[in-house]
């Protein structure tokens, strides 16, 4: 898979150059011109705001690209058409348009390096997307966003999820800095859709904002007044009056949108799917008033009832003298904060084993104090993947927690010991990383 390109930890930071990728997209007849799009950027919450707005599209009777990253399982996961994967077939004609196209630009030096992994990926997605005519395509970025290869796009709406410290070494030591990069996706005199935040981001955002002369749309109004431990907010009791297990657990709550009140019902789980969520639903009714008459209450009800967003507090049910699993992709701080947050208010006092990876670029230790001392059990493991922190990196970086940890040599074995530990009536957490959650849900068997 990684022969596509170069890999983050071992590409130079010269590569994020948009010029070298609009190079790449000119010679292959620029197919980001040929379909309409909306660029999703943050942190925190892209992926699940760009998976919800695209469902909600899709119910709405539009043919909807969506192209996300990293994948859980396959590569062909990243590139979408109504929710199902780009096939084999596909992939290998795109893959070896933009390959052949490459290798030609850098032989005659049009190019001065093959262009990197997410570059070529990338690539692929908006051949793929011009050449099947969706009716619009959701674009989660990559890293960052001013120079993201996704931001050669002129996207219809603008979208910012909530910021936090990440990948500071490419994009800025500073929550400031941080979001004058993902403010880079904002365009002179275009929309962009987003949330309060901190103060330092929200100061940023409004000062792009006003030197591009663009419109700022806030999706407060679509924030609900509950939270995860309100009876108001999961699914309540069942038919026979007990509670639901944690799996049937679904936010739900009733807001007005486009002159009709409807029930939000979402797996997604969690006080920050909560603004997730409303980024969805305010960037849909931006595209209402942009002409996708399509859109209205009902589908948007509908298109959040249906999204399907696996490793987003996905949680296995026990059985069959297995434990309960929950799978969940934080890979930072404060995905880490947000989902202690949400086991809390979830699971409760019960306790935890904890099966934790991490690629090295990462903020392990902080990672580590947040959620080592709320589990039973630690185990550290590492994926099938060249970014990946050894066990052994993982416990150095740990080395203020007191927590006993216990190295395993890959996702499975982790898995193991897991089950050892926790039981038939225990739970495992699985996290830190998106391609540790996507091994262990493959050997778990849950639903990808």
């Amino acid at each position: 898979m990684y022969a596509l390109g170069h890999e983050l930890a071992h590409t130079p930071t010269h590569k994020f150059d948009l010029a070298h990728m609009r190079v790449l997209l000119a010679a292959l007849g620029h197919p980001e011109k040929n379909f309409k799009s909306v660029l999703v950027g943050g942190t925190n919450g892209k992926g699940s705001t760009a998976a919800t707005l695209a469902s909600i599209l899709q119910a709405s009777g539009l043919k909807t690209g969506l192209y996300t990253s990293p994948h859980l399982d396959r590569i062909n996961e990243r590139i979408r058409i109504n929710g199902e994967p780009i096939d084999d077939e596909a992939f290998a004609l795109v893959h070896d348009v933009v390959g052949r196209t490459a290798e030609r630009l850098v032989s005659e030096k049009d190019l001065p390096w093959h262009p990197s992994f997410f570059e070529m990926l990338t690539a692929m997605a908006f051949e793929h997307f011009a050449r099947v005519h969706p009716d619009i395509v959701v674009l989660e970025v990559g890293m960052g966003g001013r120079l993201d290869a996704t931001n050669v796009v002129d996207p219809l709406v603008s979208v910012i999820t909530d910021i936090s410290l990440d990948h500071q070494k490419f994009l800025g030591n500073t929550i400031g800095e941080i979001a004058r990069e993902k403010a880079g996706i904002i365009r002179p005199g275009g929309t962009v859709v987003f949330l309060p935040q901190s103060p330092e981001a929200n100061g940023t955002i409004g000062n792009m904002v006003l030197g591009l002369g663009a419109t700022a749309v806030s999706a407060v109004p679509y924030v609900p007044p509950v939270s995860p431990k309100s009876e108001n907010y999961f699914s309540g009791k069942n038919a026979d009056g007990a509670e639901p297990r944690a799996a049937e657990s679904r936010a739900r709550y009733r807001i007005h949108v486009l002159g009709k009140e409807i029930q939000v019902d979402s797996a997604l789980v969690g006080r920050h799917q909560l603004r997730n969520l409303a980024l969805a639903i305010a960037t849909a009714e931006q595209l209402k008033e942009r002409g996708f008459r399509q859109i209205t209450a009902d589908s948007i009800e509908q298109g959040i009832r249906e999204t399907h967003w696996p490793g987003r507090f996905q949680v296995l049910p026990a059985k069959g003298g297995e434990p309960e699993y929950v799978f969940d992709v934080a890979h930072n701080p404060a995905g880490a904060w947000a989902l202690r947050s949400t086991l809390s208010a979830v699971f409760d006092e019960r306790p935890i084993t904890l099966v934790f990876g991490v690629m090295r670029d990462k903020a392990v230790g902080e990672m580590a104090e947040i959620l080592f001392p709320i589990s039973a059990h630690v185990i550290v493991t590492r994926a099938d993947n060249p970014r990946s922190a050894t066990p052994a990196e993982i416990r150095e970086a740990a080395h203020r927690v007191s927590s006993d940890v216990i190295e395993t040599p890959d996702v499975s074995t982790a898995l193991a010991q897991a089950r050892n530990l926790a039981g038939p009536k225990g739970l495992i957490v699985v996290t830190g990383s998106i391609y540790v959650v996507g091994e262990a849900m493959r050997v778990a068997g849950a639903r990808i």
